[in-house]
C-alpha cells in the first residue's frame, strides 16, 4: 500500500482501456471488446477493495493524499484525496459503470464499430468522474469536469436516436456555459487567495475570510447546471431520452451527482455564510424543478 497511487489508478486505468479498445478495435471480436471494457471498468470496485481496509471513518480529513506540485508558477499541486463523500461515489461509481456497458444493446446496425466506441467513451466518462470525486485542487478538477463532457456529448449524439443531435448540442452548450462561470468565479478567487486548493480556501474560509458575492453566484450557477437545478434542468430530460441505456444510467446515476457534489465540496466549505444565506432560495428552485417535473 505505501506509495501506491491508488487514487491515480482508479483514475487513469479505466482511461487505459479506453485506449486499449480504441487501438485493438480491428482486431478483437465485438465480445471480446465488451469484456474488456467490462474489465476495466470492474477495476474501480477492485481497486476500492484496499481503500476500504484502509479507510478510517473516525477522521473527516482526506485520506490516501496524493499531493505533488504540478505548476508551481500558479501554485497549482496535482492534490487528490478521499474521504467519507468521496468514496461512497467512487463506490458508486465502480458498481454502475460495468452494468451500463453491460446494459448497452448491440445494435446490428451499429456492429462494426460503435460498441467498441461505446464502450470506449463509458471508460473514458468514468475516469473523468473518478477524477471529479477525488481531485482536491480546482484547476485539474475543473479539467476532469470539463473532459467528462466530451465523452457524454458523443454518446448521446452518435446513436441516433430521435432527437439525439439536438439534446447533444443542448447538453453541450448548457453545460460549457456553467463551466464557464465556475472558471471565472474560480479565477476571481485565485486573484484574492492565491490558491486554487480546496482544503486551503477552506482553512481560509473556517478563519473567517469572505469574498465578494458574484464570485459566489458565478461558482453557484456553474453548479446549478450540472446538479441540474432549476431552471437550468432543461437540457436533462432530453438528453435522458435520447441517450443509448447504458450512457442514460451514467448520465442519471453519476454525473447528475457531480454538481451536488460540487456543492458539498466546494460551496459549503469556502462559502458557507452565503451558502447559508441562499438556502431558502435554493430550496424554493429545487421546489420549483419538483413540480415542474410533478405537475
Amino acid at each position: 500500500m505505501r506509495g501506491l497511487p491508488l487514487l491515480s489508478l482508479l483514475i487513469f486505468v479505466p482511461w487505459l482501456g479506453a485506449v486499449l479498445l480504441v487501438l485493438l478495435r480491428r482486431r478483437i471480436s465485438l465480445s471480446a471488446a465488451r469484456g474488456l471494457a467490462v474489465l476495466f471498468s470492474l477495476s474501480s470496485l477492485l481497486l476500492s477493495l484496499p481503500l476500504l481496509a484502509h479507510f478510517d471513518p473516525a477522521t473527516t480529513a482526506p485520506q490516501l493524499v496524493e499531493h505533488r506540485a504540478w505548476i508551481a508558477s500558479l501554485s497549482v499541486y496535482y492534490h487528490l484525496g478521499l474521504d467519507g463523500l468521496s468514496l461512497v461515489l467512487v463506490l458508486l461509481t465502480g458498481l454502475i459503470a460495468p452494468v451500463a456497458i453491460l446494459a448497452s444493446p448491440l445494435s446490428p446496425a451499429h456492429a462494426a464499430t460503435l460498441p467498441r466506441l461505446h464502450a470506449a467513451l463509458l471508460l473514458l466518462l468514468q475516469g473523468s468522474a473518478l477524477g471529479v470525486f477525488l481531485a482536491l485542487d480546482f484547476f485539474h478538477w475543473f479539467l476532469f469536469w470539463e473532459l467528462s463532457l466530451v465523452p457524454a456529448f458523443f454518446l448521446i449524439k452518435l446513436w441516433d436516436g430521435p432527437g439525439a443531435t439536438r439534446a447533444a448540442y443542448q447538453f453541450f452548450v448548457y453545460t460549457i456555459g456553467g463551466s464557464a462561470f465556475l472558471l471565472l468565479g474560480f479565477a476571481a478567487l485565485y486573484a484574492y487567495t492565491g490558491t486554487l486548493d480546496f482544503a486551503t480556501l477552506a482553512r481560509l474560509a473556517a478563519d473567517g475570510a469572505r469574498w465578494p458575492a458574484p464570485i459566489f453566484f458565478g461558482i453557484l450557477l456553474g453548479l446549478a447546471v450540472k446538479a441540474p437545478l432549476w431552471p437550468f434542468h432543461t437540457w436533462q430530460a432530453p438528453t435522458y431520452a435520447a441517450a443509448p441505456t447504458g450512457a442514460t444510467m451514467f448520465l442519471t446515476a453519476i454525473m447528475s451527482k457531480m454538481g451536488v457534489y460540487g456543492f458539498l465540496r466546494i460551496l459549503w466549505p469556502i462559502f458557507p455564510a452565503d451558502l447559508h444565506a441562499a438556502s431558502g432560495v435554493l430550496l424554493w428552485l429545487k421546489a420549483g424543478k419538483t413540480s415542474n417535473n410533478h405537475p
